[in-house]
């Protein structure tokens, strides 16, 4: 009797954990609320920051900080986070992202 017991606590746990376990599905954060200002290089951005972030995230940084301030951004977004842009792309990028934002 001590044997079933344990055998149906053993199941039981099994049986809780599978249903925690169950897949989580969500929306990725971009919505298309905010767009990425035209110019030279939007088209490149756009293709590799919306795949990590929603633009949000870049019109809310501090207006007007420059070349060097986009280019560290890019260069931690590739070197810290592991986006997967390429060099070219992100000097791209940066020097985008300092003439709109």
């Amino acid at each position: 009797m001590k044997t079933f017991h344990i055998a149906a606590l053993a199941g039981l746990t099994f049986l809780a954990q599978a249903a925690i376990a169950d897949s989580v599905i969500y929306d990725m954060p971009y919505d298309g609320s905010v767009v990425f200002r035209a110019g030279d290089g939007s088209d490149v951005a756009e293709a590799n920051c919306i795949t990590c972030h929603s633009t949000d995230y870049i019109e809310y940084q501090p207006p007007g900080k420059g070349p060097d301030f986009w280019k560290a951004e890019v260069h931690k977004m590739i070197a810290i986070y592991g986006a997967p842009i390429t060099e070219e792309d992100g000097d791209i990028i940066a020097a985008y992202l300092a003439a709109q934002y």
